[in-house]
């Protein structure tokens, strides 16, 4: 079946910690790549392709328990072209094969498994394969035995599955139709109202276990809020972000979020640290505090952002994400018995931690430990803070978890949103420096001739292409760097980027779709307008057009308000049917249907700033908020100062009232 050698282990210089992390295997592995699959043209073998991400603790369970086994190895080498990817570095990969996975088996996951022909088609797939069978399950080399069988004697039958999975992800990959439905405050009631009918009200969030942060929802959910004034949406963000940040999903010693909590109550978390959850979390519960000057989500802001600075920030940005294991224990970094609260606190303290974190001596992890939760409030700050900093010293003596260094630009990008609007919302220069910081290093290191590239590491950036959500969330980022420090080299840049997104991602057959992926060498585009964990690609261009349309002069600002348009129409039949699915399409549409709402300050040669910083309080999220001299930028053109005072024009889409010089009259208009 084989013919010459397998190439060997080529793994070592590849800009992701994780495919480093499988450069010792005894497997040949290989990154995706035309030489790869026409490896297995001229071997005549199948594909085996892992996919898989460095946080991921059932990928590293596989690696050890397969993948570093000498006889399984051989076997894979043998009878295989064996291709690892790392999902967060190529997307488009994972997107294709995760439908296929999903079709076949009715689930998903990763580690991810499948085999497919040497045109890329997947003719079988799973997720976790034990490397022995138990449980009901078959091994990995039982697996790859009945596979390698099936391709000698059954070839007929794999090349007919084959194209049907082919057949299948072409179709999956079609764009949504135009509904017959209006983005207007009717379908933004409808969103509202259902998703609330889903809210669990006595633990916060909406639905049952496994809860994730539902990011792109609270952030829509806050908008919707600010449309008409209701508190029953603020309401729920409330609740929810209340429960998130007083469980064990946020690390109560050191700040951030974990991935996940595997119960209904965010007690015990999958212990993962995210950047683009702890991104998009910045924004919202930044969002909150300014919205109802919560003190919680001011705190939890704070040390989210410190979390980033702190445990994230590498050369060329931030880091993609901290394991949940440390030396193969899942969260052992993060856990406490009563004893050792004790062992490091002595004993009243001890004591007086135990009670006010939760800590049990039954337990709520595993081996009668427990996370560290915050349930109530509590009177004496100053021993909490003492507290806090000799448990998290403590820790830091622990084995800590791994750190995939990895910079996507996606996830930066959303940082650097969150961090400029946080840092003008509650004057914090510093947040607004460490912003532009990472949008700096992004455009030095990640645009290599005109060309976005998805990630970098140690400073090298990595060959795929960015894919449209890095595009997108790159030129929101730059658009909110602009607003808030008044610089045109940050809009001109974004504005650029946009442009290259809408000649390699827009579907010119079908006006208002994207495709996800620039390049059309896969066996399918793939297309993918949900929002999950991170928003959509569909969605977050969206929002980058709506700052584009009020920030371009006035014949790229309208081309681009009408492709926005076309966006949103594409949006409505998901607000109709899956809203919990589509958070950031109800966030930008929200902010549509504000006008979008501008506000350009213009402002005196002596201004304090005191009336462009009360407009960045006042707006609702999703408002264009600008600063500056008369005729400094499009919004400012002929407008400046009044008897001499700063003046705040405010437009709601293409109408505009008069301007006005004193905080309180500016908050009525908002």
């Amino acid at each position: 079946m084989s013919e010459g050698k397998p190439t060997p282990n080529l793994l070592g210089s590849s800009t992701s910690p994780y495919l480093r992390q499988h450069a010792d295997n005894p497997v040949a592995w290989q990154e995706w790549g035309d030489d790869a699959l026409a490896e297995a043209a001229r071997r005549d073998v199948p594909i085996l392709l892992s996919v898989g991400y460095a946080a991921c603790h059932w990928c590293h369970v596989m690696a050890h328990e397969s993948f570093e086994d000498d006889v399984i190895a051989a076997q894979m080498n043998s009878d295989f072209v064996c291709i690892k990817v790392d999902r967060e570095e190529r997307p488009d990969i994972d997107a294709i094969y995760m439908n296929a996975t999903v079709a076949m088996t009715g689930q998903g996951g990763w580690p991810m498994t499948c085999f497919l022909t040497p045109s890329g088609e997947p003719f079988y797939c799973g997720t976790y394969f034990p490397s022995t069978a138990r449980g009901g399950m078959p091994s990995f080399p039982q697996i790859m035995s009945a596979v390698s069988e099936a391709w000698v004697q059954r070839r007929d039958e794999i090349a007919e599955m084959g194209r049907k999975v082919r057949d299948h992800l072409h179709a999956n990959s079609a764009a949504l139709p135009v509904a017959d439905l209006d983005v207007d405050d009717r379908l933004v009631d409808h969103v509202v109202a259902t998703t609330l009918d889903d809210e669990d009200r006595a633990a916060g969030g909406f639905g049952g276990a496994p809860k994730f942060p539902p990011s792109a929802l609270l952030e829509g959910l806050l908008r919707a809020s600010e449309r008409d004034g209701d508190r029953a949406a603020v309401d729920a963000v409330g609740r929810t972000c209340a429960a998130m940040a007083r469980g064990g999903i946020y690390d109560q010693l050191a700040g951030g979020f974990a991935r996940y909590s595997v119960d209904n109550d965010w007690v015990v978390p999958h212990f993962e640290k995210m950047l683009y959850d702890n991104a998009q979390l910045i924004r919202v519960y930044a969002h909150l505090a300014r919205r109802t000057g919560d003190v919680l989500a001011r705190r939890v802001t704070e040390e989210t952002i410190e979390f980033l600075r702190r445990d994230l920030a590498v050369g060329g940005g931030f880091a993609s994400s901290l394991d949940a294991d440390a030396d193969g224990v899942e969260g052992s970094t993060y856990v406490w018995s009563p004893q050792q609260l004790a062992d490091v606190l002595g004993a009243d303290d001890g004591l007086w931690a135990a009670e006010v974190f939760g800590v049990t001596e039954t337990g709520t992890f595993e081996h009668g430990t427990s996370t560290l939760r915050l349930p109530d409030d509590v009177d004496d700050l100053d021993r909490l803070a003492s507290v806090r900093a000799r448990l998290l010293a403590a820790r830091a003596q622990r084995p800590q978890p791994a750190r995939d260094d990895k910079v996507v630009t996606a996830w930066n990008a959303m940082a650097v949103t969150a961090l400029a609007e946080a840092g003008a919302t509650f004057g914090r220069a510093d947040w607004i420096d460490l912003g532009a910081w990472c949008a700096r290093a992004l455009l030095d290191t990640h645009l290599v001739d005109g060309t976005l590239r998805r990630s970098s590491l140690d400073g090298h950036v990595g060959a795929p292409v960015a894919a449209l959500d890095d595009h997108a969330a790159l030129v929101t980022a730059l658009l909110t760097l602009h607003q808030v420090t008044g610089q045109t080299t940050w809009r001109d840049e974004g504005l650029a980027v946009l442009d290259a997104a809408i000649e390699l991602f827009a579907d010119v057959a079908e006006p208002g779709a994207w495709y996800d992926a620039a390049g059309h060498d896969l066996v399918a585009r793939p297309r993918d307008p949900v929002d999950g964990a991170t928003p959509a690609g569909a969605s977050l261009i969206a929002e980058a057009l709506l700052a584009a349309s009020a920030l371009a002069k006035f014949g790229p600002a309208s081309r681009y308000a009408e492709l926005l348009d076309q966006t949103l129409a594409r949006s409505t039949v998901l607000l109709a049917k899956v809203p919990r699915s589509a958070g950031h399409w109800l966030a930008t549409a929200v902010a549509r249907l504000h006008g979008p709402l501008q506000i350009a300050v213009a402002q005196s040669d002596d201004s304090s700033g005191d009336l462009a910083a009360a407009a960045r309080i006042a707006a609702p999220g999703g408002a264009i908020v600008v600063a500056g001299k008369r005729d400094s930028i499009p919004l400012l053109d002929g407008r400046g100062p009044v008897n001499g005072a700063d003046a705040a024009y405010v437009c709601r889409g293409t109408v505009c009232d008069l301007p006005v010089t004193d905080r309180d009259a500016l908050a009525a208009k908002l």
